[in-house]
């Protein structure tokens, strides 16, 4: 399914545009032939006279010059460009792709979206992959990158992330464009980051900061690296044992999303969400719940008015979250089960498996266990692969047996972890 425009037959535009340059031209003809002939009555009249007339006429010139320059710039890039018949298939689908994306985790047509990506990801990846890339294909292959990147961080996917910054850091080289190497770099930093290779990731921050550039998406990039420097910190928090090292892992991801706040390119409702989210996740991590709501209520009602479905619901599983650290179950649950509502609405799995994991969770805490196996086992189908998902594996387990008790690990709900907390921003575009 596609959107759908008004037809704009490219034979009567281009003959339209003719028309008025036609009549612009007649119109500037007759004023060229009237300062002619006050030219030729001026200078039989000598002195004075005479400089008025050249003057009119240069004035005249000018006028025609200005009124017709648009017209004719526009001409000029339409031959450079060609006409709309001979747009290449590469161009047409970056243009669709880029429609889609804006709807893509949003309450307006977040589903049609999501299902677009579906069908048509293959498609867009084998056209990436025959492309030649030239400078003048470059702005249309860095396009389509970005559009399947949203994709790939929706779907957690990060072998399909780091082959798609291969392919943009080769486009890069190949062309000169350092913009695009310098954020093929940061987007392998987060596919590494996904993969669990964190000195990888680092390492690749670090090459995206040494090829940065000065222009107009340099500020961009510079929140995206501060922002992905944070995920980082919080990653290795979730690594070290609880202590001064997990302590200092967080305090650094606070800073890199002060940083982050500092650095973005002017108002942007979007990084701002993001950044708040994850300030919100750092007062998770030092436990507490009060710092982490100040955060979460203006960025899901940010979120709310954007209509990023996506990030509201992330906002609202994470206070549900805060909710369980404050001894309120009915309230967290309340919370989550609105937020996997509104990741159902987008079709964002992982959002929808990690919320029905925490209900499941919380009612094997309860010792309602019939509800918990209803729970998890839907988390369970929606993830795929329970060998992946040790938690989601143990509460599951004592579900399924209610001979036993159930048992209250210490990785429950009550102290989030990362797998808890995860999940990747991609409101930072390029």
């Amino acid at each position: 399914m596609t959107p759908v425009e008004p037809e704009k037959p490219a034979a009567k535009q281009e003959g339209r545009r003719g028309d008025v340059f036609g009549i612009s031209a007649l119109a500037s003809g007759l004023l060229l032939g009237l300062a002619g002939e006050k030219l030729s009555q001026s200078l039989d009249h000598g002195g004075w006279i005479s400089v008025v007339g050249i003057s009119l006429t240069i004035l005249f010139a000018l006028i025609w010059a200005i009124y017709n320059a648009p017209v004719g710039l526009r001409r000029y890039r339409r031959w450079r460009a060609g006409t709309p018949r001979e747009l290449s298939e590469l161009h047409v689908a970056a243009e669709e792709a880029e429609q889609w994306l804006v709807s893509l985790g949003s309450d307006a047509g977040g589903l049609a979206a999501a299902e677009w990506f579906q069908q048509e990801e293959p498609r867009l990846r084998e056209l990436l992959s025959n492309e030649k890339a030239r400078e003048d294909n470059a702005d249309d292959i860095a396009r389509l990158c970005d559009a399947l990147e949203a994709w790939y961080l929706k779907r957690q996917d990060a072998r399909a992330l780091l082959e798609l910054s291969e392919l943009l850091a080769a486009v890069g080289d190949g062309c000169g464009r350092r913009e695009l190497t310098e954020l093929a770099a940061a987007r392998a930093a987060t596919a590494y980051r996904l993969m669990g290779d964190l000195e990888a990731a680092s390492t690749r921050l670090g090459i995206s900061d040494n090829v940065a550039t000065h222009g107009r998406t340099a500020a961009a990039l510079t929140t995206r690296r501060q922002v992905e420097r944070a995920l980082l910190h919080l990653a290795r928090a979730e690594q070290a044992p609880a202590g001064n090292d997990r302590d200092e892992a967080v305090l650094n991801a606070r800073d890199r999303l002060d940083d982050a706040r500092l650095s973005r390119p002017g108002p942007d409702l979007a990084a701002d969400v993001a950044i708040q989210i994850n300030l919100a996740i750092v007062h998770l991590y030092q436990q507490d719940p009060e710092g982490a709501l100040d955060q979460l209520r203006p960025a899901a009602a940010r979120a709310a008015v954007a209509g990023d479905a996506s990030a509201h619901a992330h906002a609202l599983e994470l206070t549900g979250v805060a909710a369980w650290m404050q001894r309120s179950p009915q309230e967290a649950k309340r919370w989550w089960q609105q937020a996997e509502h509104l990741y159902a609405e987008v079709d964002e799995v992982e959002g929808r498996a990690r919320c029905l994991q925490h209900l499941g969770s919380a009612e094997v805490v309860a010792g309602r266990l019939d509800n918990a196996r209803a729970y998890l086992e839907q988390s369970a189908d929606l993830h795929g692969d329970e060998s992946r998902h040790p938690i989601l594996a143990r509460y599951l387990k004592a579900a399924r047996d209610s001979s036993e008790a159930p048992p209250v690990p210490d990785d429950s709900p009550r102290r989030p972890g990362t797998n808890w907390l995860r999940r990747l921003l991609s409101h930072l575009r390029r």
